[in-house]
């Protein structure tokens, strides 16, 4: 074996690296290591050779932790986590393609809580814009429970609004919006739809057990005391002013992606990697994954497809 750096001829075999067991040398000249040469992970093999990507990504649409995944694939942690951002980055771009000309009757808006690096009690302003709270807001159609658009983001107006266009971008007709009672919903959603919306809030008043009474039941759900709903603009069907189903979907993410699991070290560290593990779920919620009610995917169900899409074959569509 030829050293790579001063190309002496003379050298011995210095163990291997990774759980790949590639062969290392060590060079007696300069006495630097390296590795025998052998194909690496790239962007281009993860989509040619998909068996080796699905069995990871797999792991992680159903919860798996990075170190988790590397211990039933065998694959590094490093590799796991480029993999994440391409496969993120290809979900993104096929969402962005797919969900378009969408035509829901009762879209249902929520805001979901989740953080990076640290949450907002402990971030300094040396931390930068990316740490701390990020908040995915999410919609969903209430009859074929598709998610056409989400935004990880802080809780701002102008983020609100941003969101709310982008929806009103991939929907055409006249559709109803029930959101919950974050106050920015109610100026942004006729700037956003203007006059082509009918548009309620749904505010639910919660007790104080498991808040105030004592510091061990302060994770215990707080009773639901009432529900207030009010109707913003248009003529909204009272029987559909509802968050229901985004409000179960929220527990779907909370369960299916393990960066959002509460009280655990599983959070994510970099903003990238959160929205690649955010897009790569609902890729496959939409796509890949047969909802237990309609018993086929929300695709599906929309019409955006007729079968249910492998993870192979979502690498390959974007």
């Amino acid at each position: 074996m030829t050293c790579r750096k001063c190309q002496h001829d003379n050298c011995k075999k210095f163990g291997y690296f990774g759980k790949r067991r590639i062969q290392r040398w060590r060079c007696t000249a300069c006495n630097s290591t390296f590795c025998e040469p052998h194909d690496k992970l790239t962007r281009d093999t993860f989509v040619s050779r998909p068996s080796a990507a699905a069995q990871a990504l797999t792991c992680l649409v159903e919860g798996c932790s990075i170190r988790t995944t590397e211990r039933l694939t065998g694959l590094n942690r490093n590799t796991i986590m480029r993999l994440l951002v391409v496969a993120g980055d290809q979900s993104a771009r096929l969402l962005d393609a797919r969900m378009r000309n969408l035509r829901p009757r009762y879209l249902q808006i929520d805001e979901i809580w989740s953080f990076v690096g640290k949450k907002n009690m402990r971030a300094r302003k040396a931390d930068g814009a990316e740490i701390g709270d990020q908040w995915i807001f999410v919609a969903i159609d209430a009859d074929t429970k598709l998610i056409p658009t989400f935004r990880i983001c802080k809780r701002l107006y102008h983020e609100t609004y941003n969101f709310l266009n982008d929806l009103y971008t991939r929907i055409e007709g006249r559709t109803q919006l029930t959101t919950d009672g974050f106050g920015h919903y109610i100026n942004a959603v006729p700037e956003a739809f203007g006059t082509d919306v009918d548009f309620a809030q749904l505010k639910k008043l919660f007790g104080d057990f498991g808040q105030t009474e004592s510091p061990d039941r302060r994770y215990s759900p707080s009773p639901i005391k009432g529900v207030i709903s009010k109707v913003r603009s248009g003529d909204p069907d009272p029987d559909h002013i509802s968050t229901s189903f985004v409000e179960r979907s929220n527990l779907t993410m909370r369960m299916q992606i393990r960066r959002l699991t509460r009280l655990t070290n599983a959070f994510s560290k970099k903003l990238a990697h959160h929205k690649a593990a955010v897009a790569l779920h609902f890729a496959y919620y939409n796509f890949c994954r047969v909802h237990s009610t309609l018993r086929v995917t929300p695709a599906m169900e929309a019409g955006l497809t007729d079968h249910v899409w492998t993870i192979a074959e979502l690498l390959r569509a974007a």
